[in-house]
Order: structure tokens, then C-alpha cells, then sequence
């Protein structure tokens, strides 16, 4: 299993088919859970996955349509019922803070968890920690929606010859790393001497919305992108009125930020083939496309390298 995946849970829209639960995306990022958009049918669709409740540490809902929310009293549930040890954060427009309160309240229960809600206030990071930061942008839906972006910080990959050459070993690696410099052999040896960069990777998790600013902010440089495709390009104009993206314009943006790998979801349960949607958002980007389904993992791609003109 790779330590940075994303485990798909649901890619339907408003109503689940057969084959297509609500939304429920979780992302593994070295040892951490992010859950995001935990629609109804959720908590199974997790067992189904082989996601216990004790691997997320984070719940992050884009807007509060039932497709992307109705599954939190469940999965809020089990966390309590399972006695989760360590907090949950959960992260969501403060105008649904009200919502937000009900669904977690939903039924009567065992509260043990404990479950720290921080809505969203304005756009920017929301969170830092050894994951990464955390950041929101505003998405262009009937109700207020955001956006989220993992980024995690660029550093560097230290090279075991020219530590040798330069007698460099055990602690002194650390204490090179934090300090910069260090005094080896009778010289300043610099980090830049016995290292390459090594530039950190992006995760963007871009659901319901038109074409906007935060759309292209969320997906600069993403090395996955989990970019909702309600409509084929032929409805372009139902799109609009709903607040949605088509194919094609999700496969735009993934061209015009430099994505390296592009994961569509979120389809309306009016079209009965799904490789048409990876074959219009490819018409407009080369990159590998992942049209997704129920219970597949994605994995993140690997690092790209320093100096690769393709990063941001």
C-alpha cells in the first residue's frame, strides 16, 4: 500500500446509481487520513474500502449539498463508537457551521471521540502540520463552497557519497540539515554541497463549482488533481445554471496548472458511459487522466525531479 494514496469511496453526483455511491474521497498521506466530502452511505462504503474510522485525523467538506455531507453523522459515529484516540479536525464554510452542528448531533449517541470542528472563515491556509499545509480557496457554487489544497513544503535529498567525502555522518547529518552549514575537515561544508532539492508534492481537491479564480489557484502544480466532471461537454450550459464543471473544462484546467495526474469524478448519473468523459477532458490534456470508480485507489505520483521544468 502506498503511504500517499487516494482511496475513492463515491464519484456519483446528486443521486447514486448501482454503481456509484455519494461522494466520499480519503487521502493517505503518510500516516495521515484526510476525509473529504463524506456523502451518505459513507461509513460503508469505508468498511467496503478497508478504511477503519482510526485512520482520519481530518474531515474536510467542500459545501453542504446532502451528496457531500450526508454521510458525517455516520462516520462521526463511528468514530466514537470505535474510541478514535487522537482529535479529528473537521473543516467547512463557516455559513454552514449551523449544519454542520445538526449532522454531528444527528441522533443520540456515546460521544468519545473527540471531534474539533474549525470552520472556514476566509480563503489561505488553514492548517500546518507535519502533513503540510493546508489551504482553502472559494469555489464559484449556488451555495458557498471551498475548495482544498495539500502542499507540502519543498526540501532536499541529502547524497550518502558526498556526506563520505566530506566526513559527514550520523548526527551531524541532522544538525547539517537544520543549521545550513557545518564545519567538516577543516572547511564550511554547505547543505547545498551534499544535497539536491528535493520539491515537495501537491494534492488539490476541487468539487463543485463553475470556472473560477479558485478553481485555477487550488490546481497550480498539483501532482493529483480529484476535480469533479458533473457534465459532458454537450451540456456545458446545464453546467453553468447548476454550478458544475464539464470534462472538457476540468481537462483544461489540469492543462493550463501543469497537473500530473488528473482524477475525474462526481458524475451525474444521466450518462451511462463513463470513458467518455476521459476521452473529452483528454482532448485538452495530455497527462494521464483517471476516470474514477467506487473503491479504486490512486496513487500520488512519484516525486518529480528537481529541476524538471514541468514542476511550478
Amino acid at each position: 500500500m502506498s503511504s500517499r494514496e487516494l482511496v475513492v469511496l463515491g464519484t456519483g453526483s446528486q443521486t447514486p446509481t448501482r454503481r456509484r455511491n455519494h461522494n466520499g474521497y480519503l487521502l493517505r498521506w503518510d500516516g495521515v487520513g484526510l476525509l473529504f466530502d463524506p456523502g451518505e452511505g459513507t461509513q460503508r462504503q469505508m468498511i467496503m474500502a478497508g478504511v477503519a474510522a482510526t485512520d482520519v485525523n481530518r474531515i474536510l467538506i467542500s459545501h453542504f449539498h446532502g451528496d457531500h455531507c450526508l454521510g458525517v453523522p455516520g462516520v462521526i459515529q463511528r468514530m466514537s463508537l470505535d474510541r478514535v484516540p487522537h482529535p479529528v479536525y473537521a473543516h467547512f464554510p463557516a455559513s454552514g457551521a449551523d449544519y454542520f452542528a445538526r449532522l454531528r448531533h444527528a441522533s443520540s449517541y456515546h460521544e468519545t471521540a473527540t471531534v474539533i470542528a474549525q470552520p472556514v472563515v476566509s480563503p489561505g491556509v488553514i492548517a500546518a502540520d507535519r502533513s503540510g499545509r493546508l489551504e482553502a480557496h472559494p469555489l464559484d457554487h449556488p451555495v458557498p463552497a471551498f475548495g482544498y489544497r495539500l502542499v507540502e513544503p519543498d526540501g532536499c535529498r541529502m547524497l550518502p557519497e558526498r556526506l563520505r567525502r566530506h566526513g559527514i555522518s550520523g548526527p551531524r547529518v541532522g544538525e547539517l540539515q537544520r543549521e545550513g552549514s557545518l564545519r567538516a575537515g577543516g572547511r564550511t561544508v554547505t547543505l547545498e554541497e551534499v544535497s539536491v532539492p528535493r520539491p515537495g508534492q501537491r494534492f488539490a481537491f476541487v468539487m463543485d463549482t463553475r470556472l473560477c479564480e479558485g478553481v485555477f489557484a487550488l490546481a497550480d502544480g498539483a501532482d493529483l488533481l480529484v476535480i469533479e466532471s458533473t457534465f459532458l461537454d454537450q451540456d456545458a450550459r446545464l453546467a453553468r445554471d447548476f454550478g458544475h464543471l464539464t470534462a472538457g473544462e476540468a481537462g483544461r484546467v489540469a492543462r493550463e496548472c501543469g497537473v500530473r495526474r488528473l482524477v475525474l469524478t462526481h458524475f451525474s448519473q444521466r450518462y451511462s458511459d463513463p470513458a467518455l468523459f476521459g476521452a473529452q477532458a483528454a482532448r485538452h490534456f495530455a497527462g494521464e487522466i483517471v476516470v474514477a470508480e467506487d473503491l479504486t485507489r490512486v496513487p500520488v505520483p512519484s516525486r518529480r525531479r528537481a529541476g524538471d521544468l514541468s514542476s511550478k
